[in-house]
């Protein structure tokens, strides 16, 4: 039963030029390690002309030239030791700015004139704020603050104090209760007042009672012979067990 098929196993035979043979051998060629690096083999067989004037070859020298710590530091090396024009070392530019940046950063000389001065401190006695803090110093003061009844500092027959007892009787809170001492023990009502009335109102609003009316309060006769009268009456005898 198998054996035709077996033997036609053997003989099945692909056109070279399908599609799926076509795009398989693409493929192929595209994830191909071989033919992907053929173009840089075949160039490294050639080898290559470098000459020394290239660009690349001077660009490099530059960056090596510049990167250079030697290079950095040859022109110093050179100058070193040949100070021109400055007959000491404080008239050198360079070293009066060195030493005038080590001054300003030194802690010491920083506070050297006021370490000095502030144990010399001279205040003169009628200097203004030393008046002002005597004048301060009145003011906050308990014992000149409080003067006692007995030692009268200005007449009371002054306008000006006059004038303070007429201001403190105005705002004095009993004179200004005292014409609410007659309503003292009266009494009041408050039947027939605004808030009471409104809440009465709201209240009838809200009352259920008064909202609703109970069906037995409403006069109603059914119809004996109704449609639904008659129906119920007739199921009423049919469950009946009588």
């Amino acid at each position: 039963y198998t054996e035709a098929w077996d033997a036609d196993k053997k003989s099945i035979h692909v056109m070279p030029d399908t599609p799926d043979i076509l795009l398989a051998k693409a493929n192929a060629a595209n994830v191909s390690n071989k033919l992907y690096v053929q173009a840089w083999e075949e160039a490294k067989k050639k080898g290559y002309d470098m000459r020394a004037d290239a660009i690349p070859i001077k660009t490099a020298k530059a960056s090596r030239d510049i990167a250079s710590d030697y290079k950095y530091k040859e022109t110093h090396e050179k100058e070193k030791g040949h100070y021109i024009g400055c007959p000491s070392a404080k008239e050198d530019p360079k070293l009066a700015l060195a030493a005038r940046a080590m001054a300003l950063q030194n802690d010491r000389l920083y506070k050297k004139a006021y370490n000095d001065s502030k144990t010399q401190i001279h205040i003169p006695v009628d200097a203004l704020s030393v008046q002002a803090a005597k004048e301060c110093q009145t003011l906050v003061s308990d014992i000149d603050y409080r003067q006692y009844l007995h030692q009268w500092t200005c007449l009371p027959d002054q306008n000006d104090v006059i004038h303070a007892r007429q201001a403190y009787d105005l705002q004095s809170d009993n004179v200004y209760k005292s014409d609410l001492e007659w309503l003292r023990g009266i009494g009041w009502l408050t039947e027939g007042s605004v808030d009471v009335v409104k809440a009465k109102k709201a209240q009838e609003l809200l009352n259920d009672r008064l909202y609703r009316t109970r069906p037995e309060q409403l006069k109603f006769t059914s119809i004996a012979d109704s449609p639904d009268v008659v129906l119920a009456k007739t199921n009423a005898m049919q469950l009946s067990d009588v």
